[in-house]
């Protein structure tokens, strides 16, 4: 390849290969967290600069995927256990305002989207793949917001996804091997009818319901499950 190709691949779309496929590896726990991520070692690994590759981290840091250190080194951010009530009541709030804005303000288009989403996240629970599974999920859960008509509720909603795609994955896991309750699905369609019935107050008591069937499973995941391979702060 030339400089110039090169040149070009670093201002244009070089990144996006990189955070494209790092993101992926985090949030289905290829990467570890906690895991060191060297420029020069990722670098080698696309065949590109690094330049492209810094980028990418800084992308990824920017959804608290990564996080730098004050050596300039790198690594996958913990999944921290000690904040996880906080950040349970933060998607509860969250999950439950826009549900019920959902159920306020929905235009029919709006429940054709939610229902092609719920649709998308079935046929990924058929291919028990947990990213594409989690990535789905959210996906249904951001139709739902922005049903809402509130894009600033919308926003912080899918910043507290984002960050719960690991516990999730998590959770996935927990329920396919253990069997001890249940995949989303049916209380996905519940939601979906209290918002083509404008239940407001029903798609308030469904979303919470629903985070804390969350909370609970990743709960027992941390009880029973512990391991020293991933590194829960706490």
């Amino acid at each position: 390849m030339s400089g110039d190709s090169e040149a070009r691949r670093v201002r244009g779309t070089g990144w996006k290969s990189v955070y494209y496929t790092l993101r992926g590896e985090i949030l289905s726990m290829v990467l570890q967290p906690g895991q060191l991520l060297d420029e020069t070692t990722l670098a080698e690994r696309f065949d590109m600069s690094r330049s492209p590759v810094r980028e990418a981290l800084i992308r990824l840091a920017g959804e608290e995927l990564v996080i730098a250190l004050s050596n300039r080194s790198t690594i996958v951010a913990p999944i921290e256990v000690a904040t996880f009530p906080k950040y349970v009541e933060a998607l509860d709030i969250a999950q439950r305002m826009n549900t019920r804005l959902a159920a306020a303000l929905r235009t029919e288009a709006d429940l054709k989207l939610i229902a092609r989403r719920q649709k998308d996240f079935e046929a990924s629970v058929h291919t028990g793949i947990h990213l594409k599974m989690s990535e789905a999920n959210k996906q249904f859960h951001m139709a739902i917001a922005h049903s809402g008509k509130n894009p600033y509720l919308a926003s912080f909603y899918e910043r507290l996804l984002n960050q719960g795609q690991r516990m999730l994955h998590l959770h996935f896991e927990y329920l396919e091997r253990t069997h001890d309750g249940y995949l989303l699905t049916d209380e996905h369609n519940d939601m979906i009818e209290a918002i083509r019935e404008k239940d407001v107050d029903r798609a308030d008591e469904l979303a919470h319901a629903h985070t804390r069937q969350f909370q609970a499973n990743f709960v027992k995941f941390l009880k029973e499950n512990y391991s020293t391979e991933v590194i829960l702060t706490v």
